[in-house]
């Protein structure tokens, strides 16, 4: 089973490289972040005639997530848990029966900047919430994954300038601190089991020409539970979409999983 995710920067604006995208690379399961649209108005028809089963947790010009699946998609929940009063649409779970059930999360994990303040305290407090999920689906032993826009420079070697970001959101100690502790869960971040070093990256910014440049960061993860690791076959990053016409300024990066 492949699975992908990919943060569109928009289902508008990729409305064409999206589904050309899908039609190259023929992932079963995709996660998208960040389609910017409340679900009704999501293009649904594009990837169900695909063969694609389409469930959105969207909301008008900002955030928003989506599971494409070629297998059914069960028990499907919206919300990242832990407070009810957040109307951001950063989270989506549901499970995939391929062989065996998978529970997938997609996630859209908050920016942060400008670090400090309000914006990177929403950040850490959501991270907090995270944890508490990721620490409830290693309890239930299931093949899992978590998987999306982490927002999360895990190290120095995941950006081509890691001074550059050192007071970033996205790289600063706590934020790379409350990731690791996701991680000593016992999580396995799926890339860095297949590949090591320096110059791979997900996100390449529109400006000052970063992708002639390769300045680009690592910031889109998979978290797999051992269930899911002992039955990971490759994890790879699709680098070259970025090149493509009318590109999102993140890339596909997938999993292959004998499921």
């Amino acid at each position: 089973m492949k699975i992908a995710t990919f943060n569109i920067n928009g289902i508008k604006a990729r409305a064409e490289a999206l589904p050309r995208w899908l039609d190259d690379a023929q992932p079963d399961v995709v996660l998208l972040q960040e389609i910017k649209s409340v679900d009704e108005n999501f293009p649904r028809e594009l990837f169900e005639e695909r063969g694609y089963n389409v469930e959105t947790h969207g909301q008008k010009s900002f955030n928003g997530v989506a599971i494409l699946s070629k297998f059914p998609l069960e028990d499907v929940s919206r919300g990242l848990p832990g407070d009810d009063e957040d109307e951001q649409t950063r989270w989506i779970e549901a499970t995939v029966v391929g062989k065996k059930a998978l529970r997938i999360c997609g996630l859209y994990l908050p920016n942060g900047n400008p670090a400090p303040g309000p914006k990177y305290d929403y950040k850490l407090a959501w991270m907090e919430r995270l944890y508490q999920r990721a620490r409830d689906l290693m309890a239930s032993e299931e093949v899992a994954l978590m998987a999306g826009d982490y927002n999360i420079i895990p190290q120095a070697e995941d950006a081509a300038r890691p001074d550059a970001w050192r007071e970033d959101a996205l790289f600063r100690p706590e934020s790379r601190a409350a990731f690791r502790k996701v991680l000593n869960l016992g999580f396995t971040e799926a890339f860095r089991t297949r590949t090591q070093g320096p110059g791979h990256y997900s996100f390449w910014d529109y400006q000052a020409g970063a992708w002639d440049k390769n300045d680009g960061i690592r910031i889109d993860h998979f978290l797999l539970t051992p269930q899911a690791a002992d039955l990971m076959r490759d994890c790879q990053i699709d680098s070259a979409v970025r090149g493509h016409e009318k590109p999102s300024d993140h890339v596909p990066v997938w999993i292959d999983l004998d499921l």
